[in-house]
């Protein structure tokens, strides 16, 4: 009987574990944590009552908890006895509360006591840092049954109270944190929305290194000199190429910690033990190779800004330990028992969906909440397009003076760049200005100096998709080719549409290319794609273009796998 009666405590304890492991709302978890109670212990009701604790209201729950029943579950609570508790950190055990001077009339009443129904009682404390912050009790109703043993029910209590003190604490942690990062957060748009509202008076924002007079880079440096001014954690997001990091050291040097230091980390570059030694610093010989020691990254940062890029790769183990240090401004080196406390601000980086990461468990939702304070959206390329010019002619100002150049554009090379969508952003438009810069032959670069003019671009090959064709939506690489001599053909293989409906019109073709149907190469398959694009992506346009219906198009279009873009 004493074996099954541990193993059923083991197998609660187990359970109960994993409710205070869950997401809930406090009071729920804790309410579930008496209900299961009940299904392992001999009980007929039990609570769980917290303190009053700073800004934290005094809660009282059991089984079938709801919103505002407290009341109804602190009067089961005898004030003597829990007074003994918190004051004391002690158990408290009364086998018949009816003979038990810490219990009054009330008391009995309430717990339902007579001279025919004897009610033991059984309170524990639930402490954190060696300061009780509530208490667990449950009753016990015992007629004429033999007594049983509390002694093992008290150190099964004695257990989960514990486990109960931790929960308790991570939650009231993340709480206050969740209120202090939700104030600054409104303190930050009541700023920004006033920022806003004085911008009529106040001139541009320039920043050294960020090129452009687009709306959309507008609105990103004025939010910037706003952020700038605070110490929130600020979250970029964008795809690759767009600037993070430039973005990033432009909030450190408008920012008060400007003559700190500004230090960067690649948190996709590095295996996770090496990304925690890098971050956290090492002692000497905390592992093979490790000869001195040395300090990390937060530390090197300390009263400036670090900037973790990529941080949207990082493992889920180490997700938890920079959470930690998030959240508390302290960390142990590797290899080290010693806390180091530190005062950092964050910024962090990623092109990730971290929405979709947190929905799949890949990214933990308590580290997606502390990061995002403040995030910023950095507009692609393709959204900015009056700034193409600008970041061309910057570019090739800074390769001219690096190769000793007297390089200009020609009016239709700046058209062939208008014309390009650049899925690499920034970053690709300035490889794509300095090759072909490299390889331009006369004193200005022209049109067909281009590498996608000759069907050599790398980009447009990655906008294809490659072997199947499939490209991305509203991304562009590359001047569509030149323009179709459209001619009907006298003879040869016909485009047939669908059995049912009986047409079978000629093709019109471009130089060069056969039906567009006579086999599935990537000739023809241009061919249709080039029309397309010439016609804006517009089904009817471009059938009109090749003489064909539609229908033909539609149906050519599915043959290949094109996938149609949206604008």
């Amino acid at each position: 009987m004493v074996v099954a009666l541990n193993e059923t405590a083991l197998r609660g304890l187990v359970e109960i574990t994993q409710i205070l492991a869950s997401a809930s709302r406090l009071e729920v978890t804790l309410a579930n944590v008496v209900d299961l109670l009940q299904s392992f212990l001999q009980m007929r009701h039990g609570v769980i009552s917290l303190l009053a604790d700073d800004d934290e209201p005094e809660i009282a729950v059991g089984p079938g908890w709801s919103e505002g029943s407290d009341e109804r579950y602190r009067m089961r609570l005898p004030q003597k006895a829990i007074e003994q508790i918190v004051s004391t950190g002690a158990d408290f055990v009364a086998e018949n509360i009816a003979t038990h001077p810490a219990f009054s009339a009330a008391d009995l009443d309430v717990l339902g006591a007579s001279d025919y129904t004897r009610v033991s009682f059984i309170g524990v404390p639930i402490v954190n840092d060696e300061k009780v912050v509530g208490t667990l009790s449950i009753e016990r109703v015992t007629n004429d049954e033999p007594m049983v043993p509390l002694e093992p029910d008290v150190r099964l209590l004695c257990m989960i109270a514990k486990l109960v003190g931790q929960s308790v604490k991570l939650h009231r942690l993340v709480g206050r944190d969740r209120k202090r990062l939700m104030s600054e957060s409104y303190r930050l748009q009541k700023e920004l929305s006033e920022f806003k509202n004085q911008r009529r008076e106040r001139r541009k924002v320039h920043i050294d290194g960020i090129i452009g007079i687009s709306p959309p880079l507008r609105g990103l440096l004025d939010k910037i000199a706003v952020v700038a001014k605070s110490n929130a954690t600020v979250l970029l997001r964008g795809e690759s190429g767009t600037g993070k990091e430039l973005v990033a050291k432009a909030i450190h040097e408008l920012s008060p910690r400007s003559k700190r230091p500004f230090i960067k980390m690649n948190c996709a570059a590095l295996a996770e033990t090496v990304l925690e030694s890098e971050l956290f610093g090492h002692e000497r010989g905390a592992f093979t190779g490790a000869l001195n020691s040395r300090k990390g990254r937060f530390e090197l940062a300390d009263k400036g800004t670090l900037f973790l890029d990529e941080i949207g790769e990082i493992s889920a183990a180490f997700q938890a330990k920079l959470l930690r240090v998030l959240q508390e401004q302290e960390f142990e080196r590797v290899g080290s028992a010693q806390t180091v406390k530190v005062n950092v601000r964050v910024i962090a980086a990623t092109n990730r969906d971290l929405e979709l990461a947190v929905e799949k468990n890949e990214f933990r939702a308590d580290l997606y909440y502390r990061i995002s304070v403040v995030p910023l959206l950095l507009p692609p390329l393709r959204e900015r397009r009056s700034d193409i010019p600008l970041l061309a002619a910057e570019f090739l100002k800074n390769f001219n003076h690096e190769n000793g150049r007297t390089l200009t554009f020609d009016p239709s090379a700046m058209e062939v760049l208008m014309s390009c969508g650049f899925p690499g952003n920034v970053r690709e438009l300035e490889n794509c200005v300095q090759r072909t810069a490299t390889l331009a032959p006369g004193p200005s670069i022209l049109k067909d100096d281009f590498a996608c003019r000759h069907g050599q671009c790398l980009s447009a090959l990655l906008w294809k998709g490659g072997s199947n064709g499939m490209a991305p939506r509203s991304v562009r690489c590359g001047e569509p080719p030149a323009k179709p001599v459209i001619a009907p053909v006298e003879a040869g293989p016909l485009l047939p549409g669908p059995a049912q409906t009986g047409e079978n019109e000629p093709v019109a073709l471009m130089p060069g290319n056969t039906s567009l149907l006579r086999s599935a190469n990537m000739a023809d398959r241009d061919t249709l794609i080039a029309a397309m694009e010439k016609s804006g992506w517009v089904q009817a346009k471009a059938a009109r273009l090749l003489g064909l219906t539609p229908r033909q198009i539609g149906y050519a279009l599915r043959k290949f796998g094109i996938e149609i873009k949206r604008f």
